[in-house]
């Protein structure tokens, strides 16, 4: 039984979709270098909202294309990382929390850089994100 092949993403698509991830690695940046978290500016940081408001608009052309899972995978992370960093003020709001919610947000932001950067290096190798 043969499974459908995706179809070839446009030549503009995907050097929109590199766009979405400079977007995104900007972002992680000035987390890194500004005085926010990695996290906060992942969330809350104007680079990374365009470029999920990019994702989607754009994401019913991906559809089809082995691009397709890039947005998913750059959706995915904005929302976990906003779900992550609630979840870690919350748990910094509360005197016992501190120990758990400052860790985490640390970690929060280390596996944020690494879905940039993962996304991104499979994207410039022009491969499919897992799903």
């Amino acid at each position: 039984m043969n499974t459908p092949q995706p179809s070839s993403p446009s030549p503009e698509l995907i050097r929109l979709t590199h766009l979405i991830y400079g977007l995104h690695a900007l972002s992680v940046g000035a987390g890194i270098i500004g005085t926010a978290t990695v996290v906060g500016m992942m969330v809350t940081g104007w680079p990374s909202i365009i470029a999920v408001i990019i994702n989607y608009i754009k994401r019913s052309e991906a559809n089809g294309t082995w691009l397709e899972s890039h947005f998913r995978w750059q959706i995915r992370t904005f929302w976990f990382a906003f779900l992550w960093a609630a979840i870690s003020v919350i748990l910094i709001l509360t005197v016992i929390g501190m120990i758990v919610g400052i860790p985490l947000m640390f970690v929060v932001g280390i596996w944020v850089i690494y879905r940039v950067a993962r996304g991104w290096m499979k994207l410039s190798a022009n491969e499919a994100m897992p799903i």
